[in-house]
């Protein structure tokens, strides 16, 4: 115990020792009033090379400093006070001697670095004062950021200029005390590239820096752009090169400047929409040239506001790179979301005397419904037009002027010649022009209005009619006669065979066309998103089916010509006159003209008018698809007015075909009060005799005359056997 206790007194004595030895000067050196006893005179001054210099030290300045507890020595040292004169050479103040990481918070004064036995703390000095040296954050002071700005622009008087005129500083002086000062950013080394450090990484730490203030701070004001779009150059084709080291790449700095940096509003801005070209060239002069020439171009120069520039097309902040799927500048997108914008505005149109409904033709042709569609093959509007360097078509180096569309169109369409050139490119049809699609067109809305409205009323009044028999048969009030229960052959293998391939082929070209027609309708768009691949395969699967169609009616004219129930079939199938008397006598006894409900054989003219309609439009949609399908030929061969008929040809068939196959074929097949649910004829070949009865009397009463005429015959023939 006892040596435990001489063990710890020993500790004492030598920490006592090490403390006498360490502050010993400190304890016997002079304090700041014995200093003050000789420099508090104003007249204390001493010589260096020839000039005078002051060494009084104002006692009340000293004491409004942050140092003004600290004694003179702290500071001033390397001599001994007593020695007076002190000594030969002063020793200069050392700042870092307490301020240990002032080079860190310093990065924008590389002076402050140590220079081989210099002044280090000269630049602290002269920035910071000596004897006055007072706390950045004490308001009113000079590093304060009320008044950093003037003190730095003691020094950096041209940047003080820009920068006052900057909205940051113009922020800062109409009282905003969250506007960025000279201190704010040029914390962090933002204008020197260091060793072992590249151009890339700099302007990554200029962007965080603007990033600091414009979404990270909360208190950024509500008129400053929201924190998503600024993050946005972050997804940007700038954004992502700066991140792989491309130091090449635009910034922040780069496009709004850095300390004369203003709102896009400002004329004077960068950003401002004047002054975009100019900004942009300084990255892509050769691109700018291009768009200088173009009628873009040319029109923005001559003073026009609503020309677009760099920005309306690419965007601003969220700038992606052309071969980006999400670019409104990219082949999927560049029609819809840039060109359409400007030129289907109905104030530019009538503003600068353009051709109206320019986008809207586009949107209803081919090229323009099969981007809608997903497809990036099919051509867009810079497909033809050009991108930079645009042209009006009157202008002899334009793409699409007259000379030069067979050069253009040969891009996409090989051996294209000057038919192609024979017709309207943006096509419009108007009551105005009256030309042959105009006609086309017409002719075809009214056939489908007279034709599908016909067969609507002629089959609504048939509904009605059978309805009320069917419910007074329910009631009671009426009989039906009783029937057997036979079943009669209405459509054999083959001809069950022909009706399915029509089936499933008609379903798929009504299906596949009208995606095309039709690319953001409701029950289009949950198909498209399946795959992207969705477009391709959309269109394989309506040349399939359109040879499906065309080799099943290959089949059908063989069956009809060479095989005796094709023979009869067709037979049966011809019209005659008294199928316009079945006709009247139907719609008489519809409307409660007639109390007789006429007899049909096998086939009324509901099934022939069906039948040669389905001829009939076979052939025009096998005809018109083909001239479709075969695009490149037929344009050479035919032009493009009458390709543009063919193609309006076959979509107006295709709305006549489906609304057929809706109002007349569904109904008699399946809403049809007699047959309903479904005639299972297309399935098993055959119908009831009840279904017989009611549809096919004529033919039932034959049937059922030829059977007894058979069993007659064969009792005839066992009787004179006996």
């Amino acid at each position: 115990m006892l040596r435990k206790k001489n063990v710890a007194l020993y500790k004492v004595i030598v920490l006592f020792f090490l403390i006498t030895v360490t502050f010993s000067p400190l304890l016997t050196s002079q304090t700041k009033e014995d200093c003050l006893a000789c420099h508090s005179d104003s007249t204390l001054s001493t010589e260096r090379n020839g000039k005078t210099i002051s060494l009084y030290v104002d006692d009340q300045i000293l004491a409004h400093s942050i140092h003004k507890t600290f004694v003179c020595v702290a500071c001033h040292t390397g001599f001994d006070p007593n020695n007076v004169p002190h000594k030969e050479k002063i020793t200069p103040v050392e700042c870092q001697t307490c301020h240990k990481n002032i080079a860190a918070k310093h990065p924008f004064h590389n002076s402050l670095l140590s220079r081989g036995g210099a002044d280090d703390s000269r630049m602290c000095k002269e920035c910071h004062g000596k004897h006055d040296v007072q706390s950045p954050k004490t308001p009113g002071t000079k590093f304060n950021s009320t008044n950093v700005v003037q003190s730095c622009g003691e020094c950096h008087g041209e940047v003080k200029e820009k920068y006052l005129t900057s909205a940051h500083g113009k922020a800062l002086f109409s009282g905003n005390l969250n506007a960025p000062t000279c201190v704010a950013c040029h914390s962090k080394n933002i204008t020197t590239v260091k060793a072992g450090s590249d151009s890339a990484q700099l302007k990554i730490v200029q962007e965080q820096v603007c990033i600091a203030c414009h979404v990270k701070n909360k208190q950024t004001p509500e008129s400053a752009p929201s924190a998503a779009f600024v993050m946005s150059y972050e997804q940007s084709v700038h954004g992502m090169a700066l991140k792989n080291g491309n130091g090449r790449a635009a910034n922040c700095v780069d496009c709004h400047g850095s300390h004369e940096m203003k709102k896009g509003g400002d004329p004077t801005s960068r950003v401002n929409r004047l002054n975009i070209p100019n900004t942009c060239s300084k990255c892509h002069a050769s691109i700018a040239a291009e768009y200088k020439g173009s009628i873009h171009g040319s029109a923005f120069m001559a003073g026009n506001k609503d020309a677009p520039v760099c920005t309306d097309c690419h965007g601003e902040h969220r700038i992606l790179a052309p071969k980006d799927p999400n670019s409104p500048v990219s082949r999927l997108h560049v029609s819809a979301q840039v060109c359409s914008p400007c030129h289907n505005s109905v104030r530019l149109n009538e503003k600068f005397g353009l051709a109206a409904e320019r986008g809207k033709s586009f949107d209803d042709s081919y090229h323009g419904l099969a981007t809608k569609a997903g497809s990036v093959e099919v051509a867009n509007c810079a497909s033809c037009h050009g991108i930079h360097d645009i042209l009006p078509s009157s202008n002899p180096k334009s793409r699409v002027n007259k000379a030069n569309l067979a050069v253009t169109c040969g891009k996409c369409h090989p051996g294209a010649n000057e038919n192609f050139t024979k017709g309207s490119v943006h096509l419009i049809v108007t009551a105005k022009d009256k030309d042959l699609l105009y006609y086309v067109t017409s002719g075809y809305i009214l056939l489908i209005i007279l034709t599908i409205g016909g067969m609507f009323a002629h089959n609504a009044l048939d509904f009605v009619k059978k309805s009320k028999r069917k419910l007074r048969v329910r009631r009671g009030t009426i009989y039906e006669e009783d029937l057997g229960h036979s079943l009669y052959v209405r459509m054999t293998l083959s001809e069950r065979l022909q009706h399915g391939t029509l089936i499933i082929s008609f379903v798929t070209l009504v299906i596949t066309g009208f995606m095309l027609k039709f690319p953001d309708a409701w029950w289009v768009s949950p198909i498209r998103s399946i795959s992207p691949a969705v477009f391709e395969i959309r269109s394989l699967l309506h040349r399939i089916a359109g040879v499906m169609l065309i080799l099943a009616g290959v089949y059908h004219v063989y069956y009809i010509l060479f095989v005796p129930r094709g023979r009869q079939l067709v037979r049966d199938l011809v019209p005659k006159l008294q199928d316009a008397h079945d006709a009247i006598a139907v719609a008489k006894y519809n409307l409660g003209l007639s109390k007789v409900r006429p007899q049909f054989d096998r086939f009324s003219y509901v099934e022939k008018s069906e039948y040669w309609a389905l001829v009939w439009g076979t052939i025009v949609m096998a005809a018109t698809g083909f001239i479709l399908w075969f695009d490149n030929r037929f344009l050479g061969l035919i032009g493009k007015l009458w390709w543009d008929v063919a193609g309006t040809v076959h979509y107006y068939e295709a709305w006549l075909a489906t609304l057929s196959i809706v109002i007349w074929h569904f109904y008699f097949v399946i809403f049809n009060p007699d047959i309903y649910p479904i005639n299972l004829a297309f399935l098993k070949g055959t119908i009831t005799e009840e279904e017989m009865h009611d549809e096919h009397p004529l033919q039932l009463r034959r049937i059922k005359a030829e059977e007894l005429r058979r069993i007659e015959e064969e009792e005839k023939a066992k009787r004179e056997k006996l």
